[in-house]
């Protein structure tokens, strides 16, 4: 909840809140003679009045967020500043340099240039350190994430100047980057298993995610794939039309997908509408607590038409639709404005009632084993027996295993430890020439690791059970491979040891 000094304004505002929305029509915000409503009224008597002096804009920001909050969890309020780099991330793509970096030591450096991108065409390498951009130092400065991004992201065709130092040569190296259009890829991988078994993993829905899909469809199907796993696993959702031209490739023509209602909003259904090229494909859907929205109306549609077994655990509970209404001043309001249901008319969103933290952290308090009401039993286009009450629950479970520990794996990720370490090794092992995973040598990596971890941190003591120890070694070997190859080559490696891809394979 916001801060208490801003409540006695929140719920005066409130009471008008009506008025800062405004009437929706097409998804834009009429504000006729918005000079005159009460909230500017509110705002400019603080500002004239009050004892302090205040920045409005944040406080006006503020007190949006403040009112916001009192909907629901989904209902939110983008400010200017960040409506681009939202656009961007859902548009799936933007303009810049192409390269993918870490922070390492204080230092950018680059873990591989995008393929295709200005930065590749310049022969700008894995390992390279930026060290200046546009003659400001941005080594050793405690530059984060958000102020690379600023720094190399512009306008496309516009150029930056950047310094590198590279490894092995003495004198920094410049470079004039233009910038170009740089995808954002949301599909991650897509690769052929064993027994005629492709995987898709598919990490968002964003407005390229469809064809990006479809693509590694027609590749693998050239290869023989006739079964398919589609990993939805942490998939947060984005784009409804995504999600329903995914789910067209898999249901015949005229099933329902999925349907949206809300206390203004009349019922709209969405149906199946064409020859999918994957209806003659089995499918398995993995699912886990971090699949939401969109990923939730995938596996709905697909479990509700008996289209597919869905595998892992209930997924998050996502079921609000928010519709996107622009601002005078170039800010958007998403408002919830409907709830989506599965095809056997669940309800996917979960119960929001309480706090906000609650909200979120009941995907890792939840119990395992919940009993069902009556109320919350659906019955599938076959009769098979649904569950309602928030997210979609899977047909076959994968229960957490509470005696297993990733703390301690987890920490070491955050630190930057694995990231580091990887880009190190892999740097190495490219002047040895090897071409295939198996060269790698995980018993001297891994020593390697352990030594490297007791250089970053002396009091830092590895305790990893052998379950542990052995997911954290594939981990390694993976990521050393994706700075080497590809995502494809890490999700392989992966994969041998997952527990949802080894119990999907098995359900074919």
């Amino acid at each position: 909840m916001q801060n208490k000094k801003l409540q006695p304004i929140v719920y005066a505002l409130l009471i008008i809140a009506g008025i800062l929305i405004g009437s929706i029509n097409n998804s834009k915000i009429h504000n006729n003679n918005s000079e005159n409503t009460k909230i500017n009224g509110i705002l400019d008597l603080i500002q004239d009045h009050y004892v302090d002096s205040l920045n409005i804009v944040d406080f006006e920001d503020k007190t949006i967020n403040a009112i916001l909050s009192e909907l629901d969890p989904h209902s939110t309020y983008i400010p200017v500043k960040n409506i681009q780099a939202v656009e961007e991330d859902m548009r799936g793509s933007f303009s810049g340099i192409g390269v993918e970096f870490n922070i390492i030591e204080d230092s950018i450096v680059v873990v591989s240039a995008i393929s295709g991108g200005p930065s590749e065409k310049l022969a700008i390498q894995s390992g390279d350190r930026i060290i200046k951009v546009e003659e400001e130092g941005v080594a050793s400065t405690g530059i984060k994430n958000e102020g690379v991004i600023k720094r190399l992201r512009g306008k496309k065709g516009s150029v930056v100047n950047i310094t590198i130092k590279r490894r092995g040569r003495a004198v920094l190296m410049p470079f004039a980057i233009t910038r170009d259009d740089i995808p954002l890829y949301s599909v991650a991988a897509g690769i052929m298993l064993k027994d005629n078994i492709g995987y898709i993993k598919v990490t968002r829905f964003a407005a390229t995610t469809y064809d990006e899909m479809m693509e590694r469809v027609n590749v693998l199907q050239k290869e023989g794939m006739d079964k398919l796993i589609l990993d939805l696993r942490g998939n947060p959702g984005g784009y409804l039309h995504i999600a329903n031209q995914m789910c067209d490739e898999f249901l015949k023509d005229g099933e329902l997908i999925v349907f949206t209602e809300g206390h203004n909003r009349d019922r709209v259904e969405n149906f199946a509408s064409k020859k999918g090229q994957l209806e003659n494909t089995q499918v398995i859907v993995l699912i886990n607590e971090g699949s939401a929205s969109a990923s939730e109306i995938v596996s709905g549609a697909l479990q509700d038409n008996d289209r597919g077994i869905i595998i892992g655990r209930r997924s998050f509970g996502k079921g609000l639709v928010q519709e996107q209404i622009p601002m005078n001043d170039g800010s958007v309001i998403r408002l919830t404005t409907q709830r989506y249901y599965t095809p056997s008319g669940r309800c996917i969103q979960k119960d929001y009632r309480g706090n906000e933290k609650d909200y979120y952290l009941e995907q890792y308090t939840r119990k395992e084993e919940i009993e069902f009401s009556d109320s919350l039993k659906f019955t599938t286009k076959q009769g098979r027996t649904v569950y309602g009450g928030g997210g979609i629950t899977p047909d076959i479970i994968i229960k957490r295993d509470t005696t297993l520990s990733y703390l301690q794996i987890n920490i070491m990720i955050s630190k930057g430890w694995l990231n580091e370490f990887c880009l190190k090794q892999s740097e190495n092992l490219k002047k040895k020439n090897i071409n295939k995973p198996t060269q790698i040598d995980m018993t001297d990596i891994y020593l390697k690791y352990a030594e490297f971890v007791q250089q970053r941190d002396v009091d830092f003591k590895m305790e990893l059970g052998d379950v542990e120890l052995h997911y954290f070694k594939n981990l390694i070997k993976a990521s050393i491979a994706r700075n080497l190859w590809d995502n494809d080559i890490y999700y392989s490696i992966l994969n041998q040891e997952d527990e949802f891809v080894k119990k999907a394979i098995n359900s074919f």
